[in-house]
């Protein structure tokens, strides 16, 4: 009998840290095959002047997190330093449903998310959220761009609390699950993720050996300006938008 799962003879490749795979339950009920390759991992910075920076953070008006990475980093100090939710006065405003949800395990409560989850759309409805002159810290990874320090029309402090590793040992698992596949998509969520694959993978086989599926409009145009085309991307920057987005796009081979 004919199988009608919709992602029946799709491959679905997972390039993302170790946070994006939970979705693989997902894709197997739905028919398909989920093939983890991370091609970043995070790791959190440790600082021997944490205790200060903790402690100038429980002053804040607003802490801001744009990421679940971020949030788990910081999570891991306010364990260290023995801090729960309550010791914090400032407010929470949070990118995306994963990040919201992380912070909101600590025992916070988000005050604000973008209607969009990214940041040049964060700039443009926080201010009015946020008032006028808000003492502001943006709690972030080292290869965070610009965007809120120089798109807020006030001043935001910043902490550093985790980096960003490529991983360049997935290649060759990437590049023979291409070619062993009919129908396969490799979901990529940020620019660092589209950079290593650029490097790794496309370098060798081309952009147009798989579907290429983008997380936000960031990592779109990362990809982009690699010269390659993007085949699927949602207009709700979450996974299981991105998975809706792939059972709609058909065979290409």
């Amino acid at each position: 009998m004919q199988s009608n799962l919709p992602l029946e003879g799709k491959t679905i490749i997972l390039t993302g840290t170790s946070k994006t795979t939970t979705i693989v339950d997902d894709i197997i009920a739905l028919g398909g095959r989920a093939v983890i390759a991370p091609l970043i991992e995070t790791c959190e910075l440790i600082d021997r002047n944490d205790d200060v920076q903790i402690e100038l953070a429980r002053q804040f008006e607003w802490l801001i997190f744009t990421s679940q990475n971020a949030v788990d980093a910081f999570a891991s100090k306010m364990q260290r330093f023995n801090l729960s939710a309550r010791h914090f006065q400032g407010k929470i405003a949070s990118i995306g449903t994963k990040t919201t949800s992380a912070i909101e395990k600590l025992g916070f409560h988000v005050s604000f998310m973008p209607s969009i989850f990214s940041a040049d759309v964060f700039v443009k409805e926080f201010p009015e959220i946020a008032g006028s002159n808000p003492s502001c810290l943006f709690i972030r990874g080292e290869k965070a761009k610009n965007t809120l320090k120089k798109g807020l029309p006030f001043k935001i402090k910043e902490w550093t609390v985790y980096e960003t590793i490529e991983r360049h040992d997935q290649k060759q698992i990437i590049i023979e699950c291409i070619r062993a596949s009919n129908d396969v998509t490799v979901i990529l969520a940020s620019p660092s993720a589209v950079d290593v694959y650029a490097m790794d993978v496309a370098s060798v086989i081309g952009w147009e050996a798989a579907h290429v599926a983008a997380i936000g409009h960031i990592t779109e145009a990362a990809i982009l300006n690699h010269g390659a085309t993007v085949d699927v991307k949602p207009s709700v920057y979450t996974m299981h938008a991105v998975i809706e987005e792939i059972m709609k796009v058909g065979n290409r081979k």
